[in-house]
């Protein structure tokens, strides 16, 4: 079946939204800023995807799942294409996403460029994250890396929970 032709790249954008982060169950791909650009060329469609960080293990998953759930849509001539030009950044993230994060009980990455107003200070040399839990800045670095190498954890002397932060990149 040849979708391709009454197929628009906003209805593509929305099912690759169904799409869920496998480390991260409260975000979609899209929301992650993984899912770069969605092409329509003659009688196929082309998904661009970019990696958060090379050798991401997640890739594959995610991969396989964009595959699944076009399938599932009924659109069977397509392309996967890892793009590696130009490296994932978390400023691909939608504001949306790291709302959802926060909720969850992870720290957001603030912006890589412009004003640094989100992280007031230092500690130790450390840029300050604000607790998801309590909004405390009175926090401290744990170790470099969480539950993947994408996050690191920390521990906050505020209401003394640990909880991890997904780094900027």
């Amino acid at each position: 079946m040849n979708e391709t032709k009454t197929l628009s790249k906003e209805k593509l954008w929305t099912w690759l939204e169904e799409v869920i982060d496998p480390e991260i169950p409260v975000l979609n791909v899209v929301e992650m800023g993984i899912v770069r650009n969605i092409l329509l060329e003659n009688s196929e469609v082309i998904v661009k995807i970019t990696p958060t960080y090379s050798g991401c293990p997640a890739m594959n998953a995610i991969e396989m799942e964009i595959r699944k759930k076009l399938r599932e849509k009924g659109i069977e001539e397509f392309k996967v294409i890892t793009d590696f030009k130009e490296p994932w950044t978390t400023d691909w993230m939608t504001d949306h996403a790291k709302k959802k994060l926060k909720e969850y009980g992870i720290a957001p990455p603030d912006r890589t460029t412009g004003d640094d107003d989100f992280l007031t200070g230092l500690k130790n040399s450390q840029k300050i994250i604000p607790c998801p839990y309590c909004d405390s800045m009175d926090t401290e670095l744990q170790s470099e890396f969480g539950s993947t190498a994408c996050k690191s954890l920390y521990f906050c002397d505020g209401c003394s929970q640990p909880f991890e932060h997904f780094k900027c990149i």
